[in-house]
């Protein structure tokens, strides 16, 4: 071997034993480290002890205020509980409990490890602490700890926990929890809960059914409140109702066919017992959202108990001004008449006002958060859509009615033949055939892109809007895609220059020693410039001339900058829909099932929606002393007499200009509106000479009812094939949905008046 490389040797010999000696440390930390881990665990262990149970299982009120911090809307408080011994409680209900909510209670040490972690996770996030815990745990947060949301509570909640699984019988554990965990409705423990939802006196009167519908509800009260009318919550408690019931075939409780007859439905509520009367009257719906909102950032006892101050959204002034508006300015006929409405400030996302219905205890249809058809105030998404689709306020599409797309004809109100016409007009006077050319014609994927400006704007994405991303006529909004407060919040984002902004209704909320666990800084945090500035200035000036010279005159009263649209969705009316399929759709669009006033200023946006019959779905027209129940009108007036006295004293404020090219007339189309009940064969377009008029077409006709397509035998085109039906719908078209392969086109349901 050469010097060199016997020189050479001895270092790589140290390298390798000063690795080996780095490895050795690291071994030696970790099991230094574990050692620590575990014994840190059993000294814990050891001296944690089981401190006195709450006896008197207290409980705090927590109180509702207004945006003020001061004008009182409510309070979460009730306890109403009764003690049971576990013997006098049917192995089938205890069953029922530890199937949805801790399938391994009886063997399992008191703790869920894989739950902690989560829960941790959730307090670093800064997330809600609820679920993942066993039955132990949760009896311990109850009867024993504060209900403060951080690490230390939550690892005393896991030794004292774990050591209560250890030194006491499983079945006291039972029997406490039983007696203690909140069931919703105000009702503490299982024999409150029987009471309160099936009016049993005792445990053991309760039916299988009855019970596991009571341990699907105890697992969060709030999400499956079965006295929400909401179609997802109604699904939400099927869902979880039938994991119950997997969980008791499991376990052994029920048979196979027990199973699958208890699976059929739920039991019925028909002796629920009613609302505390502190949700009495139209801001029980308020106290409502506040709570629901709430069971989103907070455990379900929190809430009922946890002494918490809650400071909402609501202006205290503008509510006030709302029932005022909502119960004085509706038309002499109001049997069975429902009204909605939401008033949104742009920029915060904070919710002023809302009228859900005159008052909650008695029916607890909100229709300011029902979803709804909008009609034709589902045009200016379609607008934003083609602005960004690089099209103009100035390009010209048909204006003349029907049109036809894929195969089917589509009308404008009263069959009005208006020419070739402007983006810009079109928006001013709802031309339905025009934003069908726009959309349908002139844009490729053009329903899709409206969805998406919808979306973008804040119309939440469900399940019916995006299904009609194929469909031509989503652009006049046919289906029920959106709310009253859906729609405040959406046109808010164009006030807001395409700045979207969750709408809440929580603005703060203190623990008992008056420490601020959550504010709504973390909502302005989610902002978002989801339209572009310059598009949304340009949707801002389209919809200020609806109000200057379009189907929205009437909001010139508010006497400042404002902008809106007006929409009514048509169909069938639900007392007609049997008649309806015997005759082949002989009723298709005789009834105006909504009608839409959407208006905003810089400072607020608020929509208005009217509706008819139990569920909505009744006729408007009888209402109204026009042809339809125009969106102009009534909802027009009803948010008048809101928006007057909310910007009382409010100075005024001006949109934000658009650029300046972009609002220059390009165009020099010919617009004679020329109303008739029988499309013309050519547009009426007149000589050159002829200049356009300056106004629209009456918005408000004789009472004289002009003939619908459903009242006509024949509705042919004489230059088409007669065979293919023309929609020309006073008040929208059909509300039922046919089948249609692939895109093919539904009636659509909205007129713009």
């Amino acid at each position: 071997m050469s010097e060199a490389r016997r020189k050479a040797a001895p270092p790589r010999r140290r390298k390798k034993h000063w690795a080996l000696r780095v490895l050795g440390w690291l071994a030696a930390l970790f099991f230094l480290g574990v050692i620590g881990a575990v014994a840190s665990f059993f000294i814990i262990y050891q001296t944690t002890k089981i401190p006195d149970a709450n006896a008197e299982f207290k409980t705090n009120t927590t109180t509702v205020t207004f945006a003020d911090g001061r004008n009182p809307l409510g309070s979460f408080y009730d306890q109403n509980r009764r003690t049971v011994p576990l013997s006098q409680i049917p192995k089938y209900v205890q069953d029922s409990v530890i199937a949805a909510e801790d399938r391994t209670f009886w063997t399992n040490p008191g703790i869920s490890p894989s739950g902690m972690v989560r829960a941790a996770v959730n307090i670093a996030r800064g997330e809600q602490l609820q679920g993942g815990s066993t039955i132990t745990q949760q009896y311990v947060k109850i009867m024993y700890l504060t209900q403060e949301r951080t690490v230390s509570r939550k690892l005393k909640e896991l030794f004292i926990a774990t050591k209560l699984g250890r030194q006491e019988d499983k079945s006291k554990t039972l029997e406490g929890y039983l007696n203690t965990i909140y069931f919703g409705q105000g009702a503490y423990g299982v024999a409150a809960a029987g009471k309160t939802y099936f009016n049993v006196k005792e445990p053991s009167q309760l039916s299988v059914p009855q019970t596991a519908l009571l341990a699907t509800v105890l697992n969060n009260p709030t999400l499956f409140d079965v006295t929400d009318p909401d179609p997802r919550t109604k699904q939400r408690i099927v869902d979880r109702y039938h994991y119950v019931l997997d969980g008791m075939l499991q376990m052994g409780t029920i048979t196979e066919k027990q199973h699958t007859q208890y699976s059929a439905r739920l039991p019925s509520l028909e002796n629920l017992q009613k609302k505390s009367n502190r949700y009495k009257g139209p801001n029980g719906f308020l106290l409502d959202m506040a709570r629901k909102e709430l069971a989103q950032h907070f455990d379900e006892d929190e809430i009922q108990g946890g002494g918490l101050k809650v400071t909402t959204t609501f202006n205290y002034q503008q509510q006030n001004k709302m029932l005022i508006a909502a119960k004085n300015e509706l038309p002499d006929k109001r049997t069975n008449l429902h009204v909605g409405m939401a008033a949104v400030q742009p920029g915060t996302g904070q919710l002023l006002a809302l009228y859900g219905g005159p008052d909650y205890l008695k029916s607890q249809l909100n229709w300011a958060t029902l979803k709804a058809r909008p009609g034709s105030s589902f045009k200016p998404f379609a607008l934003a859509a083609a602005l960004k689709d690089n099209k103009s306020l100035w390009d010209i599409y048909q204006g003349d009615s029907p049109i036809v797309v894929q195969g089917q004809k589509f009308g404008n109100e009263l069959s009005t033949d208006y020419g070739d016409v402007t983006l810009m007009k079109a928006t001013e006077q709802s031309i339905n055939t025009a934003f069908y050319d726009l959309v349908d014609n002139h844009m490729d994927n053009g329903p899709e892109k409206v969805v998406a400006a919808a979306e973008a704007a804040g119309i939440p994405a469900t399940k019916t809007l995006e299904d009609d991303k194929g469909n031509p006529s989503t652009v006049l909004g046919p289906d029920a895609y959106a709310s009253p407060l859906d729609m405040a919040n959406a046109y808010a984002t164009f006030a807001a220059d395409g700045k979207y902004t969750p709408v809440h209704v929580i603005k703060e909320v203190r623990d008992a020693t008056g420490k601020v666990v959550y504010s709504d800084a973390s909502v302005l945090k989610k902002q978002k410039q989801n339209i572009d500035p310059e598009i949304a200035k340009l949707v801002n000036y389209a919809l200020q001339n609806v109000v200057k010279k379009g189907t929205g005159e009437g909001a010139k009263d508010l006497d400042r900058d404002v902008a809106g649209k007006t929409g009514t969705a048509g169909g069938v009316a639900i007392e007609d829909r049997a008649k309806n399929k015997a005759c082949d759709g002989c009723k298709d669009g005789s009834a105006t099932l909504t009608s839409w006033w959407t208006g905003y200023t810089p400072q607020e946006s608020t929509s208005v929606l009217y509706r008819a019959g139990a569920s909505g779905e009744s006729d408007l027209d009888p209402y109204s002393d026009d042809p339809a129940f125009f969106g102009g009108n009534w909802p027009l007036k009803t948010w008048l007499a809101f928006m007057k006295p909310a910007l009382d004293g409010v100075p005024n404020a001006a949109f934000a200009e658009p650029n300046g090219d972009d609002i220059k007339d390009t165009s020099t189309p010919a617009f004679t509106p020329t109303p008739t009940n029988t499309p013309t064969n050519t547009p009426s377009t007149p000589p050159p000479s002829t200049p356009p008029p300056s106004t629209p077409p009456p918005s408000t006709p004789t009472k004289t009812k002009p003939t619908k397509p459903s009242d006509t035998p024949t509705r042919t085109d004489p230059t088409s094939d007669p065979s293919t039906p023309i929609i020309t719908l006073p008040t929208g078209g059909t509300s039922t949905k046919p089948t249609k392969p692939g895109n093919t086109p539904r009636t659509p349901a909205g007129t713009g008046q």
